[in-house]
């Protein structure tokens, strides 16, 4: 069954930004579907296992942005 997590990403501004949050989160193993809202920040995840937050942290500060 898949799970679903929403986090608050700041420093997005384009569609850019959201192409690299997806694509390192995307690397996480588990991860199945990843949506970015750049206008609210709001990143929501679909995995097949609850994530590890400081994962997706990881994550997201390679991409060069903040988890909020």
């Amino acid at each position: 069954m898949s799970q679903t997590q929403t986090y608050a990403v700041t420093g997005m501004t384009c569609e850019h930004c959201a192409a690299s949050v997806t694509e390192e989160i995307f690397e996480i193993a588990g991860v199945e579907d990843v949506d970015v809202v750049v206008e609210t920040g709001a990143v929501t995840v679909t995995s097949t296992a609850p994530l590890d937050e400081s994962a997706v942290r990881a994550a997201v500060e390679e991409a060069g942005y903040t988890l909020a």
